[in-house]
């Protein structure tokens, strides 16, 4: 299955709609070097980044399997979080 990052987009906010909006809250982007998908957290100028492995973007995307990448996400937003609230 061909992977496109609007695709990718899409399928983060169907399974994770409390991260936010592409573009807006997460980017996402091919990474050459590591061969996989990178998922990018951001609110004003603080950032987290986690990794997604082509296969499981792929079958994410065929509504296969979406649990390994609903927990990076997941994971990635609920470290997001503790982040955010030991500054206040």
């Amino acid at each position: 299955m061909m992977i496109t990052k609007e695709a990718l987009c899409k399928k983060i906010e169907e399974v994770f709609p409390k991260v936010g909006a592409c573009g807006i809250d997460f980017d996402v982007e091919f990474d050459d070097k590591v061969q996989a998908w990178t998922v990018d957290l951001h609110h004003e100028d603080r950032h987290l980044r986690t990794f997604v492995d082509v296969d499981e973007a792929s079958v994410c995307l065929e509504g296969k399997l979406c649990i390994p990448l609903g927990v990076q996400v997941g994971q990635l937003k609920h470290n997001f979080d503790l982040l955010t609230c030991s500054e206040h």
